[in-house]
């Protein structure tokens, strides 16, 4: 029996007709309610928090106050939705606007312009508090808080080490570094000083040269994750903290709030992102054929990678992956591209050792992949070039992806997993 099966392909949808008994699985992400009281459901967590006293008995009137908010690329999160109602549960508690500080954590980010803020923050939020931004370049913003076992220097900003308590906020979706974004990741790389991300993130490289990445520094993945590690000794410096983080559908909008302790309210909130995003697969297929869902996911292969790496997770050693990526914005953002022009993947290795950056490690991370299972890319004819100096291989339609996917593997009895939106699914193999 034959089944039609649609993939997303940026604002258009490309089919494709497979045998019914070689399809091994279709990944796909659970259906999720959002959440319709914005407000109230905010209240709610601030109220009955994980693992600590309410926000009300946390604070006290006097209490100097800084939000650690999430910077323009995290403009997902829609925070002119949560600060309002954040601001008022503090003002409940005796703590007025003019004790409270929204902390930008930009970690190594370029600093926000004025109309950013508002649009990220949105204009009550910007008009209510004082607003600082922590950029981790401006060294005299920092000061040293302590050292980690690993040896990292801890420079944190001092707004925030001068703060009486300290309210971490963000989202929690899978992370391809840390294994989850969220929690921790306010304070590292939030509002820590460059000497200090720089140390933290050197541990998703591997301990040799030239063997590339931490194969622990991965999605979904905290045992083991140096890198994660070292971030949780530097929240631990702070110790009046609270957190309030945000847990999304697959559509984006809002599915869960979570509070209190720092640590244990922010895995809980891990545990709901693995119920929504991460699909349990019994067994690897042959073949990956993947779709990030369709444009904005599929803008450029950077933001493309999400799929790739999330496909790789659902691959054979000696499998192919196909995915379906239009990428309109191939040479965006100029950061991430630059680094393929690197002539082999040891060079861009070293480069990246040298001055850490995340489109760097993405970059390094997508050639070595390539480098183990071939990737085929169904993409735009312009973007042959581009994709090629990545070290895919590019295609513009899926049957000619079929072919080559065919000849590499060999024969005709292939098993075949499907991920219709690849961007937000993450195959977890059950052991």
């Amino acid at each position: 029996m034959q089944k039609e099966f649609v993939f997303g392909f940026g604002e258009k949808e490309v089919a494709i007709t497979l045998p019914e008994n070689q399809i091994l699985q279709i990944i796909e992400g659970k259906d999720v309610e959002a959440i319709t009281d914005v407000p109230a459901a905010i209240k709610t967590a601030l109220r009955n928090p994980i693992d600590s006293p309410p926000l009300q008995e946390v604070v006290n009137p006097g209490d100097k106050v800084a939000i650690i908010a999430s910077d323009i690329t995290r403009k997902w999160i829609t925070y002119p939705e949560i600060l309002p109602t954040l601001l008022n549960e503090l003002n409940a508690a005796g703590i007025p606007d003019s004790d409270i500080t929204l902390v930008v954590s930009l970690g190594s980010h370029r600093k926000h312009t004025d109309q950013e803020n508002i649009a990220v923050y949105g204009q009550e939020a910007v008009t209510r508090v004082q607003l600082v931004q922590s950029y981790a370049p401006t060294a005299e913003d920092f000061v040293h808080v302590g050292k980690t076992s690993r040896g990292v220097e801890t420079y944190l900003n001092k707004h925030i080490a001068a703060a009486d308590k300290v309210i971490m906020t963000g989202g929690i979706v899978y992370h391809s570094m840390a294994g989850f974004a969220g929690g921790r990741k306010a304070i590292m790389p939030g509002v820590a000083g460059y000497s200090t991300i720089q140390g933290n993130h050197s541990f998703c490289m591997h301990d040799v040269v030239g063997q590339g990445i931490n194969p622990n520094c991965i999605s979904g993945k905290l045992d083991g994750n140096n890198m994660h590690a070292d971030m949780m000794e530097m929240a631990s410096m702070l110790k009046q903290t609270f957190l309030l983080n945000a847990i999304f559908t697959p559509e984006g909008k809002f599915a869960r709030f979570v509070a209190g302790h720092w640590h244990t309210a922010w895995l809980e909130g891990c545990k709901t992102v693995e119920e929504i995003f991460g699909v349990p697969i019994t067994a690897k297929a042959d073949l990956v054929i993947a779709s990030a869902g369709g444009f904005p996911k599929d803008i450029n292969l950077y933001q493309a990678s999400k799929t790739t790496e999330n496909a790789f997770m659902a691959v054979k050693d000696d499998g192919v992956i196909i995915a379906l990526l239009e990428c309109r914005d191939i040479m965006e953002p100029p950061d991430f591209s630059g680094w393929f022009n690197y002539e082999s993947l040891y060079d861009r290795e070293i480069a990246l050792r040298k001055a850490f950056t995340v489109p760097g490690f993405i970059a390094l991370k997508i050639g070595l992949f390539a480098q183990k299972v071939p990737h085929i890319i169904v993409t735009l004819p312009q973007n042959k070039e581009f994709i090629e100096k990545a070290g895919l291989i590019a295609v513009t339609t899926l049957e000619e992806a079929m072919a080559i996917a065919e000849q590499k593997l060999g024969r005709t009895d292939y098993t075949i997993t499907l991920m219709t939106h690849g961007a937000n699914t993450v195959p977890l193999l059950q052991k």
